[in-house]
């Protein structure tokens, strides 16, 4: 059992054996399950603020920077695996706070154990804490990055393989419009071929930046919008039948997540494709837009479905019902961008991407590795697990927690 409380941030502590002790590099190995081939033998959590270039603002909030928690699972062969949760209050419900509270509570039932066993790791996970979805998915993606290392092949390749290179848009968050179109004409020089505005604020003010978007960047840029649940049923149906002129690809999630009888009307009322996010945090969740044939599709995010192994489930039961699906991202640094991307090279039904925060992070916490960018594209990279992924440790600093 963890303990009750998580120790300061000044004070590194290591966990074992049910207790807090001070941080030490030795390891009991008599208290490791045996028999088991690979096993976790510690897991390393490090809370790390990183700043947006520029503040980023939707519907729902302004946000500055992003506070991310990153996870360092090693084996007792030595290999190790990279993860990293990136809550949101206002769509996971999570804080960084809370991150740390779940993995406190996560971690000390998972040492000893084989990473490779996934979905027995997984229900470990989901009988231990509820919700807490991004805290689950820092522990998924390093054990995923795990599961590529041990079999010695890129993630992408082991988990399907179905294509060498994802193309993402770039996010225009609200500012003025003039504001907006430089950024739009510097994403497009930048190599981006795709643009994501964010919406849902000012119906008028939306209409004349998508016009004046258009405009600028021209008909050859595609261009898809996101409301962040900033509309009603009456404003979301009237405001896409005027912006249907400007060849609009998609709206993500005009109306409250919770409300799926008004999702199904705006789809069945807008002349341009509703794709749900807020709406699917698990499978279960899509399950109910499949049966009630709300939307024409979905957005997955690793952060809201708990990590690769559940956004799979997620994309396999949209693929069931010919529901295209798209990755998404929150404030990822690269490590959690570039599980998204091996997770949308290796399947068929994830069409579309939206993998572009950490291009808008001023720090770098990966230095070499991970997912690379050309052109409008992620590009996973041909080595085991997420990528040989090379960590900037002075931005990384020292563990917030040790279990062992």
């Amino acid at each position: 059992m963890a303990t009750n409380k998580i120790p300061t941030l000044k004070e590194p502590r290591n966990y074992r054996n049910n207790k807090w002790t001070r941080a030490s590099n030795s390891l009991d190995r008599n208290q490791i399950q045996r028999g088991l081939g690979i096993i976790i033998s510690k897991i390393e959590v490090h809370p790390v603020r990183l700043e947006y270039s520029r503040p980023f603002t939707t519907a729902l909030d302004t946000s500055e920077e992003s506070h991310n928690i990153v996870v360092k699972i090693t084996t007792d062969h030595g290999t190790i695996g990279w993860g990293e949760a990136s809550p949101s209050p206002r769509i996971t419900h999570e804080t960084a706070e809370t991150v740390l509270d779940a993995l406190n509570k996560i971690c000390p039932k998972l040492i000893g154990r084989n990473p490779l066993e996934v979905e027995r790791l997984i229900e470990v996970i989901d009988h231990t804490v509820t919700a807490n979805t991004s805290a689950k998915a820092s522990i998924d993606i390093a054990v995923h990055d795990l599961l590529g290392k041990n079999a010695k092949m890129p993630l992408h390749r082991l988990l399907g393989g179905y294509r060498r290179k994802v193309e993402t848009d770039y996010t225009l968050g609200i500012r003025k419009t003039e504001e907006t179109l430089v950024e739009a004409a510097e994403a497009v020089e930048a190599g981006f071929r795709i643009l994501k505005v964010k919406v849902g604020i000012d119906p008028k003010e939306d209409i004349e930046r998508i016009r004046r978007i258009r405009g600028t960047v021209g008909d050859e840029i595609r261009i898809r919008i996101d409301a962040n649940q900033g509309w009603s049923v009456k404003r979301a149906t009237e405001t896409l039948s005027k912006l249907e002129r400007f060849g609009l690809e998609f709206v993500e999630q005009p109306v409250k997540a919770n409300d799926v009888k008004g999702l199904s009307q705006v789809k069945r009322a807008s002349p341009i494709p509703v794709m749900a996010d807020e709406s699917v945090h698990t499978p279960e969740d899509a399950m109910t837009l499949v049966k009630t044939e709300a939307v024409d599709l979905i957005n997955i995010k690793l952060m809201k479905s708990g990590g690769i192994w559940k956004a799979r489930k997620i994309a396999a039961i949209a693929e069931a019902a010919n529901i295209p699906c798209m990755i998404g991202c929150m404030g990822e640094s690269n490590i959690g961008i570039t599980a998204a991307v091996q997770l949308a090279a290796a399947t068929k039904n994830i069409q579309f991407a939206d993998l572009d925060s950490d291009l808008m992070l001023k720090q770098k916490l990966v230095k070499t590795g991970g997912a690379g960018y050309d052109d409008g594209f992620r590009i996973p990279r041909e080595t085991p697990g997420l990528g040989n992924l090379k960590i900037d440790h002075k931005l990384l600093g020292r563990p917030f927690i040790t279990f062992e």
